[in-house]
């Protein structure tokens, strides 16, 4: 039960600004955030196993159950041989540097992104961050979420991609920028094939702010195809950016795999 309330606290301290009401300012006890008292005032119970897991979303054993990706392609993020790049980037490629990825899109892992996502748990967004942040070696200048398509952000609420590059950038002491925005709204590319992805977000974003200069990092919640963040990556770097990693908390896997 406690973990239904978290999502709760979560989501009206990410939307209460909108409406015009925030959270108070100060806490009881100084120095803890309100979000700590919550979880000392409730029992914490795994996200996955419903185990007692203290103040973490995750008991240890969910949490080393999660799926890990080992060495892979510095460009693609798929798993490769001593970590080398893949015969295919080297071929061809993509427009970023490098690509960073906390886990593989597998189970359980898929059960908690699906929950970010589509249901509001916007309190697995922490948790998401500092396993990226873990895998972080370089660090940029500034951190850029993937923007929704504004239709899209209205229906859900909340831009998961931005939810997870908040914390990110404050674990890691990097400015946040709103750097790029949609220039149109595009269809939803599950279920399309490849070519199709590609085609459906070509041009889709622009920069908003200036980026000339600053090596950026691009973050969203998963990496399939690769199409919208090499929309994405192709804007940043026209306005100037000097290089773009992108950084995701999956991976998707080929079927082989």
């Amino acid at each position: 039960m406690s973990n239904v309330w978290r999502v709760k606290f979560d989501n009206w301290r990410s939307l209460a600004p909108r409406f015009g009401t925030r959270p108070a300012a100060a806490s009881p006890r100084p120095g803890v955030s309100p979000r700590a008292l919550l979880h000392d005032a409730l029992p914490q119970l795994c996200a996955l196993c419903s185990a007692p897991c203290g103040r973490r979303l995750l008991c240890a054993a969910c949490e080393r159950a999660l799926p890990r990706l080992g060495p892979a392609c510095p460009h693609c993020a798929l798993p490769a041989i001593a970590g080398d790049p893949c015969p295919q980037c080297l071929r061809r490629p993509p427009p970023w540097t490098q690509a960073l990825a906390a886990f593989a899109y597998a189970y359980p892992l898929d059960r908690l992104l699906h929950a970010f996502k589509y249901r509001g748990a916007l309190a697995y967004a922490p948790l998401f961050a500092e396993a990226l942040a873990r895998q972080v070696r370089d660090r940029p200048d500034a951190v850029v979420a993937v923007p929704l398509a504004a239709r899209r952000q209205r229906e859900r609420g909340y831009n998961q991609a931005l939810e997870i590059a908040r914390p990110l950038a404050h674990d890691l002491g990097l400015p946040l920028h709103t750097a790029l925005a949609r220039t149109r709204d595009t269809q939803p590319l599950a279920g399309l094939s490849w070519r199709l992805r590609g085609a459906s977000v070509r041009g889709a974003f622009v920069a908003v702010a200036p980026v000339r200069g600053l090596s950026v990092a691009l973050v969203d919640d998963v990496l399939t195809t690769g199409a919208t963040l090499r929309a994405a990556t192709l804007a940043l770097l026209a306005a100037g950016a000097t290089r773009v990693d992108v950084w995701v908390v999956a991976r998707t896997l080929p079927p082989s795999s």
